[in-house]
């Protein structure tokens, strides 16, 4: 498949220092206006409800406002005639939203008892990156994030899926999805799945036509491929379901948290990427300086890959930056 399945936006610089771009976002960051009583207020750390067993996620899809078919045009006067006031013209669409919706379970009491688990419950920018693919998705803009041609010949994979969000919501847009987290969260993603789509098992067949049936969840902890020798780690990690394929575009969404884990999450993100071929999309929220700038630090290190912020896709406070590999 081409090199062109993420399209970036004009002008968009190369990162090349890890200092200077945390600079500049956490800048902007603490520049933008604080709404204690809107979405953007008091976050927490970003999950979304970890006291429910079962959540329901909505997204809504709606078309641009614009002229169209479906559209009738209806006058609304603000009564001014000969006196001087003036008419105003509106639209307004009768085309209703499309709604997908997804009924997610989480494991809080696994939230509270194993150490570092943070994968068991929903996270914020999981929702908000997949609303924004979705909606594009659906109503292509001018300047999407992906050609959705390219797309939909695509084959996903996913680092730290947790409750397997991303996988149900986006599986559709693309050829294969591959879901991976540790071995305890598996089941998880797995029940996830077949909530969403009646009939999936593990052992449905990718090449299926029915809705899900695109989806496949691996384990891949990064701490096992990190510990392997390099020769081992190719062998470990999961691949795409067509032969001699690679992956197109590896996903890892609000995953940098913890310093301990970045050597093998770089590790990883670099070994089941292929040169010229795989985009690595990687959304963060904003909260420890520290811990993104060395994860940047780690990643720049590699020496082969091209890193560029994505402005625009998603508000502070996630930051979205796109790699490719070229050695």
């Amino acid at each position: 498949m081409s090199s062109n399945l993420l399209k970036l936006p004009d002008g968009t610089e190369p990162v090349t220092n890890a200092d200077e771009e945390i600079f500049l976002v956490y800048t902007a960051l603490n520049q933008k206006p604080l709404d204690l009583t809107g979405p953007d207020g008091f976050r927490g750390l970003g999950h979304v409800d970890s006291r429910k067993d079962i959540l329901s996620i909505q997204f809504e899809l709606s078309a641009p406002l614009q002229p169209t078919s479906s559209c009738t045009a209806e006058f609304k006067s603000t009564s001014r005639s000969r006196k001087g006031k003036s008419t105003r013209k509106t639209r307004v669409c009768d085309e209703s939203p499309h709604v997908i919706e997804i009924e997610l379970a989480q494991d809080k009491t696994a939230l509270r008892s194993r150490k570092g688990d943070t994968g068991s419950v929903l996270w914020r920018a999981s929702i908000a990156f997949a609303q924004v693919i979705l909606q594009q998705n659906r109503f292509p803009p001018n300047n999407p994030l992906f050609d959705k041609d390219l797309l939909r010949e695509s084959h996903i994979l996913e680092l730290g899926s947790g409750t397997g969000l991303l996988s149900i919501a986006l599986s559709a847009c693309s050829k294969s999805y591959t879901a991976t987290d540790i071995a305890p969260l598996l089941p998880l993603i797995r029940k996830n799945v077949a909530l969403n789509f009646a009939g999936w098992t593990q052992d449905t067949k990718p090449s299926g036509r029915s809705p899900g049936s695109n989806i496949s969840v691996e384990e891949l902890d990064w701490e096992t491929l990190l510990s392997l020798p390099p020769a081992g780690r190719s062998r470990y990690h999961p691949k795409p379901p067509e032969p001699n394929a690679a992956w197109d575009l590896v996903l890892i969404v609000d995953c940098i948290y913890h310093p301990s884990l970045l050597p093998a999450l770089v590790e990883t993100i670099e070994t089941v990427s292929s040169a010229e071929k795989t985009w690595a999309l990687v959304i963060v929220e904003l909260r420890q300086e520290d811990v993104l700038r060395e994860f940047l630090e780690r990643w720049l290190d590699k020496g082969t890959w091209r890193l560029f912020r994505v402005d625009g896709l998603l508000d502070l406070p996630y930051v979205v930056w796109a790699g490719q590999k070229y050695v």
